[in-house]
């Protein structure tokens, strides 16, 4: 083979409509800005109150709401878009067009005034107010919970804290309950231990420097916030120039980047209380691995959850591996049924990367359908046929063996996925640049 046939054979020469492509997704974003669809599906306030506002998605055009409804909870710190990332990579599109009854709990701006605010006023006013407004909105129904990160933990412990919860089901996004087994933190931990150490053998008041510097900011402010989602992925940071080089004809993933940038863009700032609670109870005590939240005298135990409960966890997930989220699962002792699924993408692409679609989003709507209050045996039938589809998406989504050896490769691990956060894209053209390059 000649040395041209060869680099042609390895598709390094961009075909012509690679080249037309790219050239349209340039003008694009010069013209008009970007490629993404960023409009958001048209929704209402239906219940408000300190730091929580409860929405209702309006029914997608002539499709009719039916079934229980299923309410999204937000993190703090993360906007509510996490939910409703663009156009073709929303989770709210994709219930509101299933027809089923959507509603939203999101918390607004964090400011100064709200440094005092703790974690119990998100598990005993935020998310319970919130699961009682969607309920009566429906018409009384149960209501099927998803929480995402923090918001999946919230949601954890206000139904462990109060089983009289009109709750149909449970679901758990990517939320981090042993921070032991992140990566990232596992190194900090004793140093922070040091490093917050009362000064002086314990002359001053008894604060560490950490501490005294979160009380003073008044818990931890917009940027910080930003600046340490990026960290955790600060290598696809740093090649991102070239992953959006290589990939300038991929519409669709050129997309997906403008949306988590956006996202990126919108955090909110962590209330001074809450954010204290997080750093001792969660970062240096890991209170939640053993399977408890304690609030002075008061415990919530979470083999109290008496509901039925799914728990994804990213195979790709820096903030909270799959280890750190599984480890929720021996703790729900007390759930009629919990169920633990691998998928793909990071802490937000498995939530709402390209892969999603036809992983993650099936996985919910078979749950759903499995746990709804007044499913007919035909339903039941679905319910098994949607979860069947997703096991056979996900286990799709991970490479295959290699053909020549016996022994499994590190990328061929159970969960193991071809792509980062914003998920590959298996009906793509073209071979060049491709979206997997992420990965490498």
């Amino acid at each position: 083979m000649s040395r041209f046939g060869y680099f042609a054979n390895m598709d390094l020469i961009p075909k012509p409509d690679q080249v037309v492509s790219a050239a349209s997704n340039v003008a694009h974003k010069m013209l008009y800005g970007g490629v993404a669809d960023l409009r958001k599906m048209p929704r209402t306030l239906i219940d408000e109150g300190l730091l929580r506002q409860v929405y209702h998605y309006r029914p997608a055009g002539k499709v009719k709401e039916q079934g229980d409804p299923v309410l999204l909870v937000t993190p703090l710190a993360a906007p509510s878009i996490c939910f409703d990332l663009r156009r073709g990579c929303s989770l709210v599109e994709h219930l509101v067009t299933g027809g089923r009854p959507t509603y939203l709990v999101e918390y607004g701006e964090v400011s100064f005034r709200d440094r005092n605010l703790g974690m119990e006023h998100w598990i005993d006013e935020v998310v319970p107010e919130a699961i009682r407004a969607t309920s009566a909105h429906a018409g009384g129904r149960p209501v099927h919970v998803v929480g995402w990160s923090l918001g999946g933990i919230f949601m954890t412990l206000a139904a462990a804290d109060d089983p009289s919860l009109p709750i149909a089901s449970m679901t758990v996004v990517g939320s981090p309950f042993d921070v032991a087994k992140v990566p990232l933190m596992a190194p900090l931990r004793p140093l922070v231990k040091i490093a917050d150490r009362p000064w002086l053998g314990g002359l001053t008041d008894g604060r560490g420097p950490v501490t005294r510097v979160y009380q003073a900011m008044g818990g931890a402010p917009k940027p910080l916030v930003r600046w340490a989602f990026q960290l955790s992925a600060a290598q696809k940071l740093v090649s991102k120039p070239l992953v959006k080089l290589q990939n300038l004809d991929d519409t669709d993933f050129l997309a997906q980047l403008e949306a988590v940038d956006n996202f990126t863009a919108n955090m909110i700032a962590y209330p001074g209380r809450t954010f204290g609670q997080l750093y001792h109870r969660f970062f240096k005590t890991n209170d939640l691995k053993y399977g408890y939240f304690a609030f002075g005298d008061r415990r919530i135990e979470i083999k109290d959850v008496d509901k039925p409960v799914l728990v994804f966890g990213g195979a790709t997930d820096g903030i909270a591996p799959v280890a750190c989220v599984k480890a929720v699962v021996p703790l729900l002792t007390g759930s009629p049924e919990v169920r633990f699924e691998v998928v793909p993408g990071g802490h937000l692409g498995m939530l709402t990367g390209r892969s999603a679609r036809e992983t993650t989003w099936k996985f919910i709507d078979g749950w759903i359908t499995k746990w709804s209050s007044d499913k007919s045996p035909d339903e039941a039938a679905e319910a098994d046929a949607e979860i069947a589809d997703a096991e056979a998406a996900t286990a799709a989504s991970r490479p295959a063996k290699p053909a020549t050896s016996s022994k499994p490769s590190k990328s061929s691990k159970p969960g193991a996925t071809d792509a980062a956060g914003i998920g590959a894209s298996p009906t793509r053209r073209y071979g060049s640049g491709s979206s997997r390059s992420l990965a490498k």
